[in-house]
């Protein structure tokens, strides 16, 4: 590699001021995305209105970053904003022609991302649809998602490996009685990857390998977890369900029907790279044409995966950034006031729960005053297992 090359590669990673930059404003537009569907989540609206409402924001929110720039950006969505419902566990885009409606009740989940210049933030948060506080195992589950991430938040550190992270959360699920679900990975993210080679898997089976690795300053992860009150093994119940898909960029074939290849001419224009919803392609053609693509391995479908009916399912996922200074949770709300019915009383995952997420600064220099918006995300952050813990003294709730 020439020294060009080294250099170049050097400024595509948080050493580089622009790259943060990039990372941050992303993060934002994700957060806001996410609060414009969590807005409009009540009874009765259609779910693929919901979709609509989160990619639009992100499409018109991007679109107003480095309009003067010299150099064309490359922005918008990084991953089709999905909403999956209760024992639905993830990647529900519906076509416009879906009529699915929120009910009082319901188990929400929204899942989506955003990226500028390749750089991608992406978030997952889960609402139920409900007056006061959610109780039962609607909580646990709940509690058992934000528990697990605050404690993958702690332990995705320099020096740190995959496997801590694995075993950490399943130790956290059990706690509440709930389960990871399977086959969810966290992944490293570099510029327009959003599935670089460093994963952490979500639970460990011999069908399911990854290689060991460490964290290492300076990379970018997506933390995504999901939990179960049910056996933690999602399945694919109807593939005409799948409308998510990424361009397999290693992969050539020659077509033979007509209509796949228009869609495919049209995936290389509008989605070469980032995950694409079916919706944001010409409907009549795209179911046909999307089957020969997937079957040839040009595409890679996100499929529909689900627990049984009746398991209650959570989803948390967020971007971090592995700053010199520590952590840094660039996505991720609030979650609404849960009260479960167990509390973890494991005295390591109260320790994993006590790490702090931010190196501690040599010499007192002044504390640079951030936007709102990034309080809000260090301050929920900072006071991890908070609401667990008081919802169940209240009491006596995985991409």
């Amino acid at each position: 590699m020439s020294d060009e090359e080294v250099k170049e590669e050097k400024e595509l990673d948080l050493t580089s001021p622009d790259v943060v930059t990039k990372y941050k404003c992303a993060a934002e537009v994700a957060n806001k995305a996410l609060q414009a569907v969590l807005a409009d989540c009540k009874p009765g609206v259609k779910i693929v209105d919901l979709c609509e409402k989160g990619d639009t924001v992100i499409r018109d929110q991007t679109a107003l970053m480095y309009k003067n720039s010299k150099k064309k950006i490359d922005k918008g969505v990084a991953f089709p904003t999905c909403v999956s419902v209760n024992n639905t566990v993830c990647h529900f885009s519906p076509l416009a022609s879906d009529e699915s409606v929120l009910a009082a009740n319901d188990i929400v989940k929204i899942d989506l991302g955003c990226h500028v210049d390749g750089f991608v933030a992406v978030v997952a948060h889960t609402h139920v649809l409900s007056e006061g506080p959610v109780t039962g195992r609607a909580a646990d589950v709940l509690a058992a998602a934000h528990t697990a991430a605050e404690v993958a938040l702690r332990l995705v550190r320099p020096g740190k490996k995959n496997k801590d992270v694995t075993e950490a959360i399943q130790k956290v699920a059990a706690a509440y009685d709930c389960k990871i679900a399977e086959g969810v990975l966290s992944h490293q993210m570099k510029q327009f990857v959003i599935d670089a080679n460093k994963v952490i898997l979500s639970v460990n089976n011999p069908e399911t390998r990854v290689d060991d690795a460490e964290f290492e300053e300076n990379e970018v992860y997506a933390i995504d977890i999901v939990t179960s009150t049910g056996d933690g093994k999602p399945r694919l119940l109807d593939e005409k369900q799948t409308t998510v898909y990424k361009r397999a960029v290693d992969k050539n074939y020659h077509l033979k029907m007509k209509a796949s290849r228009f869609i495919f001419s049209e995936i290389n224009t509008k989605f070469p790279i980032m995950p694409f919803t079916a919706r944001a392609l010409e409907e009549k053609r795209a179911r046909l044409g999307l089957v020969e693509c997937v079957n040839h391995e040009l595409l890679q479908p996100y499929p529909v995966l689900h627990e049984k009916p009746g398991d209650f399912v959570a989803h948390v996922k967020f971007t971090v950034l592995l700053m010199p200074n520590g952590s840094d949770k660039i996505t991720g709300l609030p979650l609404q006031e849960f009260q479960p019915s167990k509390v973890p009383e494991d005295p390591e995952i109260k320790a994993w729960l006590a790490l702090g997420t931010k190196s501690k600064k040599k010499g007192g220099g002044k504390k640079k005053k951030g936007k709102k918006g990034d309080a809000m995300i260090e301050d929920s952050a900072e006071t991890a297992a908070e609401p667990a813990a008081e919802g169940a003294e209240k009491m006596d709730t995985s991409s």
